[in-house]
């Protein structure tokens, strides 16, 4: 029988304070979101102001800098787990929030992404499990699609330490993200993707076996309207056939469609890249899109440390929190300045030559680059933009897997942009096949299978060359 004893242990551990929690939610903060974040905390904190010049410079007050700041950190440690930060799947709130705003104001502005990680964030899931759904999460398209094969982001798991892990568990953390809203994202191809859709119908649908087999099947013959070859190999009359075309036009071939138009007409570069003659491009921070944000000299000016009257405690805790916001400010404008750095150094090609010069990229190369965690990278990245000679374009459309054995491996946004180029020049009355694709492919040295073509035409939405040749 084993007796009741107490035992001393010592250890670290994160504690994730509301500043520390300001500060990470500062740093996942789209531009546009975070000039309402500021314009928030302007109008709650009397002892911020606006700086009209372009440096900001720290008011002359007659109290003791170490008295304030004592408590702040020279580094606020940002690189933490998204999982220290949300544990409840609640996200953290910011300063002067109002929850009618964010709710509405989220409601309008939320991507794709973002909208899949809230629902995400819901799910019971551990630190392994994690992993894997953030590194599908980052390949997921625009359009809802996996981006990347399984085989291919399992390779990279396992060069992560996963080393025992295995296809079986990638397909069924797949699975699982696979009942996210809007259904059908994650899916692979058009086919897995209506399925997912035609599963979530009820099932008193007429025709239902039918519109399986077909979207399973028979989905070449079904773009190329051969009605005959349908109702032969389906035993369907024209009605019958009519409504099992209807059922399937009704499904959304692009779940992911509704979130693409999302803030696109008011997109504001974080980073600008710029040529320095022989320093070469460097990205720098852009200056114009947030306001220059200062501590009010007046107020800060009446606040003396032996009165604590009420309006000075008031005084007090709000200069306080101002110098909290700047520091986070100043927190986040380095991360995202290291991190954007780095992505171009190593993606310098793209300047040049466009998105057929980009390079196979992970999270897990740019963390390592830049000791950072890779949540961390992931939550830079998405939904900033930079400014390029090529147009403004979100740091994560930098970041896509690898096609090919390591030592020849090119990108896959790479390949996709190269069958876009090759379909564009080809001859209307005579478009290419995906074998000709294929061959076209190898003589530029990119070696991939003409199941990779056809997957990665279809993800852009580009019709077979049978299609194309009957609609030339």
């Amino acid at each position: 029988m084993m007796k009741p004893a107490l035992q001393l242990r010592t250890g670290t551990h994160l504690t994730m304070t509301p500043q520390l929690q300001q500060a990470i939610h500062l740093l996942q903060l789209s531009t546009l979101d975070l000039q309402q974040e500021l314009q928030m905390a302007l109008e709650s904190n009397p002892l911020l102001d606006t700086e009209e010049e372009h440096t900001v410079e720290q008011p002359e007050t007659p109290l003791s800098q170490d008295e304030w700041s004592n408590d702040i950190p020279e580094e606020l440690p940002l690189d933490v787990r998204w999982e220290d930060l949300y544990t409840n799947g609640s996200s953290a709130a910011g300063i002067g929030s109002d929850d009618s705003f964010n709710i509405e104001h989220n409601a309008l502005a939320v991507d794709l992404t973002s909208h899949l990680r809230a629902q995400i964030l819901l799910m019971d899931m551990d630190p392994r499990e994690h992993l894997i759904t953030d590194t599908l999460l980052d390949a997921l398209e625009p359009s809802g699609y996996l981006g990347s094969g399984l085989e291919d982001l399992g390779k990279g798991l396992r060069q992560q330490g996963l080393g025992d892990l295995r296809q079986a568990e990638m397909e069924r953390m797949l699975s699982r993200l696979q009942q996210c809203e809007p259904t059908g994202v994650f899916a692979r191809d058009l086919r897995e993707c209506l399925l997912l859709q035609l599963d979530q119908l009820p099932e008193d649908i007429p025709w239902l076996a039918q519109t399986r087999r077909m979207i399973r099947q028979f989905l070449e013959p079904l773009g190329q309207n051969d009605r005959r070859l349908l109702k032969r190999r389906l035993s369907l009359d024209d009605e019958a056939l009519d409504q099992v075309i209807h059922t399937i036009r009704s499904l959304n071939p692009r779940p992911g469609q509704a979130f693409e138009s999302v803030d696109q007409h008011l997109v504001t570069p974080d980073l600008v890249l710029r040529y320095h003659g022989r320093q070469g491009w460097q990205v720098e921070l852009n200056q114009e899109s947030l306001p220059r944000l200062r501590i009010q000299p007046d107020y800060a000016a009446l606040v003396r440390r032996a009165d604590k009257s009420e309006e000075n405690t008031f005084l007090k805790q709000h200069l306080q929190e101002a110098r909290w916001l700047l520091k986070s400010l100043s927190s986040r404008n380095d991360t995202l300045l290291r991190v954007g750095q780095e992505i171009m150094t190593r993606q310098a090609g793209f300047i040049e030559h466009g998105d057929e010069a980009l390079k196979p990229m992970i999270l897990a190369d740019i963390a390592q680059a830049v000791d950072m965690h890779e949540s961390t990278i992931s939550r830079v990245t998405t939904r900033k933009y930079i400014h390029t000679p090529r147009g403004i374009v979100e740091l994560k459309y930098f970041f896509s897997s690898h096609v090919g054995q390591e030592g020849d491996a090119h990108a896959s946004t790479a390949i996709r942009a190269r069958i876009r180029k090759f379909i564009g020049d080809e001859a209307p009355r005579r478009p290419l096949s995906d074998a000709r694709l294929v061959q076209l492919l190898a003589d530029n040295g990119i070696m991939v299978a003409r199941r990779t073509v056809a997957k990665y035409r279809e993800a852009m939405g580009i019709p077979s060359s049978s299609e194309r040749k009957r609609l030339a």
